[in-house]
């Protein structure tokens, strides 16, 4: 009766026709342009509050780490904190996204995320907060698969690239828009940090009502399936464990020690069980069968290499501009601009040449190259570095991430047929975080490393002999002397560029694997099209 792949309010009944015909509503009579673009309002409107709760954090995180006493190592893990628990949750909300209404977990998700937001505005230290931005997390991971979800349920993947472009277009104007307000109200007398998270909020219930007025999304239950919670503790057990050795290991103890052997031994036995446990029960979170494909394997290994690349490098750019040369955090949201702008030009353009190609392959490929070009770039960056070079390599850096983001999911969402479209989309979102909570781990270890080693020769040059909140172990700039904050700046703004070559390495592998995809050319079907089922889906 109903064939659009939207549910309308009086067609409750028509929910209980047989399932057969479900999957293949979507395709017999396809949404026009208006109505898909009113059915995204809510889900970009609610993708928007969340990229700018988390971009306005991003450049007041110096000022925030500062303010509460905080060291590099935390100012990490309050980074860390949040993309662990987007890694482990995402493909736990993708499969749920299989099992049950996508509208109420949506809902859900923004309840979650908007309370950790308010708890995480009246955090009184850095393990307080670093605690309420783990729960931040999991809202987080949830609106980043649902939303893609949904997309793939009710647009064919050859037209989802335009739809891209507006998505590239939204996550853009956020990134640019969150530092900039999160910069103005740091510098605010009269707000404060606390803003920064206080200030979405009002937002966030604004976007929660429009999106429970115009998404009704069709859903297909599945009753008798289940959610892989076995699986997903030890793959978040076994990376969590991975990541606080390599923020501890070269500092707290030794890289060959026992503490090493135990905490990696550990984390290989979780993670070796975890693989086992997703081989053998029969709704794994991370479904092997689909990573195992050619295709989603190589986009996944792609964005494993580019989440670790561009989450583990552009994390620190704040720290750079802010401890490293001395910029405000408003100067510092003005100067990520580059960046962004090529993000949404390359997003916007190159979902139209997919959506008329068919095509995403030599995107992919174009994309790792030139993000390998951007890291190098900055590579050579250090705290007298001309800042116009700094604005090329974001530059070409946002543009390499634009080709590449979007157009990874869509190769993976075009392999599997809709009833999977959660799972495999959780899967690939899920590597891509772990990738980025694995950068900004290691390159913290890095940049940390670096620093103190760093300090201590500025120090022993200078003559120096620091102590207490003076010895450039913490943020708080302002109780340094300036003999000292000198050397700190110098320090943070020469060790960033190591981090960057490290991120141009990583890129070198998503280049490789991008070079094994195999062409192919994108459906103009909702669902995958059998053998069997099309005759009976055009009744």
């Amino acid at each position: 009766m109903y064939r659009i792949p939207v549910v309308l309010r009086q067609s409750h009944c028509s929910n209980r026709r047989p399932r057969l015909s479900a999957p293949t509503l979507p395709e017999t009579e396809p949404k026009s342009h208006r109505q898909v673009l009113e059915a995204l309002s809510g889900l970009l409107l609610v993708l928007f509050v969340a990229m700018v709760s988390s971009t306005i954090v991003s450049i007041a995180l110096p000022q925030i780490i500062g303010s509460l006493n905080g060291t590099q190592s935390q100012y990490t893990w309050v980074v860390t904190a949040a993309l662990l628990t987007t890694t482990a949750s995402t493909p736990i909300w993708g499969k749920l996204a299989d099992l049950f209404d996508k509208k109420l977990l949506i809902e859900i998700a923004i309840g979650i995320f908007l309370v950790a937001s308010l708890a995480c505005g009246f955090a009184q230290n850095t393990p307080m907060l670093i605690a309420f931005r783990a729960v931040q997390g999991l809202g987080m991971g949830a609106l980043q698969i649902l939303v893609q979800v949904v997309i793939a349920a009710i647009i064919p993947p050859k037209e989802r690239g335009k739809y891209n472009g507006y998505l590239g277009g939204v996550l853009a104007v956020a990134t640019v828009g969150g530092p900039l307000l999160g910069g103005v109200i740091t510098d605010t007398s009269w707000l404060g940090w606390r803003w920064c998270f206080f200030l979405p909020i009002p937002f966030t219930l604004i976007a929660l009502v429009v999106l429970h007025r115009t998404l009704n999304v069709m859903s297909v239950r599945r009753p008798e399936t289940s959610v892989d919670y076995p699986g997903a503790i030890l793959i978040a057990a076994g990376v969590s464990l991975l990541l606080i050795w390599v923020t501890f290991v070269g500092n707290s103890f030794d890289w060959i020690s026992w503490q090493t052997l135990a905490m990696v031994g550990v984390s290989i036995v979780l993670l070796v069980a975890a693989t086992w446990v997703e081989s053998v029960v029969k709704e794994p979170v991370v479904p092997l069968h689909v990573v195992r494909r050619p295709t989603p394997a190589l986009a996944i290994l792609v964005s494993v290499a580019v989440g670790m690349a561009m989450f583990g490098g552009a994390v620190f750019l704040g720290q750079y501009f802010q401890i490293g040369r001395g910029y405000s955090p408003t100067e510092s949201g003005l100067l990520t601009i580059p960046m962004m702008f090529g993000t949404l030009v390359s997003s916007t353009i190159s979902g139209q040449l997919v959506s008329r190609s068919g095509r995403t392959r030599p995107y992919i490929i174009a994309g790792s190259i030139v993000l390998t070009l951007g890291f190098l770039i900055m590579s050579t960056i250090d705290h007298e570095t001309s800042m116009v070079i700094v604005g090329l390599g974001m530059l070409v850096i946002g543009m390499g991430v634009g080709m590449c983001m979007q157009n990874l999911v869509l190769a993976v969402q075009n392999t599997v047929p809709l009833r999977e479209v959660g799972a495999a989309t959780g899967a690939i979102t899920f590597f891509r975080s772990l990738g980025g909570t694995i950068g900004v781990s290691v390159l913290g270890a890095v940049l940390a490393n670096r620093v103190t080693a760093d300090i201590t020769e500025g120090f022993a040059k200078a003559g120096i002999r620091p102590s207490g909140s003076q010895d450039g172990s913490t943020l708080n700039m302002a109780a340094m002397p300036e003999p000292i904050r000198v050397i700190v700046r110098a320090a943070y703004g020469d060790a960033t560029g190591h981090i960057f070559l490290v991120s141009a390495g990583i890129a070198v592998v998503g280049i490789v694997a991008a070079l094994f995809l195999k062409p192919a050319r994108l459906r103009e079907s909702v669902d995958l099209v059998e053998p069997a089922p099309p005759a009976e889906a055009r009744r």
